[in-house]
């Protein structure tokens, strides 16, 4: 339902901007938040987004490097990740919840993409 793009190679201190459409879902109708899985670690939340665009909200570690947004009439979200340091290596997935505002808990999200890798290195 969900599916990631623009992982990469990238040394501290460098960007990505990561994607997530939904060809098959009216992404619309749904918050929106980008959750990562370190190497060894448990999958945690990064960046979220409610349905509207109107809140977003981010864990400690990313804030003022990580932006999320969203384009509900191409049905993307994207989340921008500046001055990447080596501990925001991991696989990022995007995830979809039919719950309102900027849920929290894994649980809360019942679609999810495949996961995009970013690696910090260098």
């Amino acid at each position: 339902q969900l599916v990631e793009s623009g992982g990469g190679l990238v040394q501290p201190g460098g960007s990505l901007r990561l994607s997530c459409a939904a060809p098959t879902l009216t992404l619309s109708a749904y918050s929106v938040a980008w959750f990562r899985r370190a190497p060894g670690k448990e999958r945690e939340g990064v960046s979220f987004i409610s349905s509207s665009g109107q809140l977003t909200h981010y864990t400690d570690s990313v804030k003022g490097r990580f932006t999320i947004s969203r384009d509900n009439a191409r049905a993307t979200v994207d989340l921008l990740v500046d001055n990447l340091k080596h501990e925001d290596t991991a696989t990022y997935y995007c995830a979809a919840s039919p719950l309102s505002g900027t849920p929290m808990a894994i649980s809360d999200y019942v679609y999810w993409g495949q996961g995009t890798q970013v690696t910090v290195s260098g």
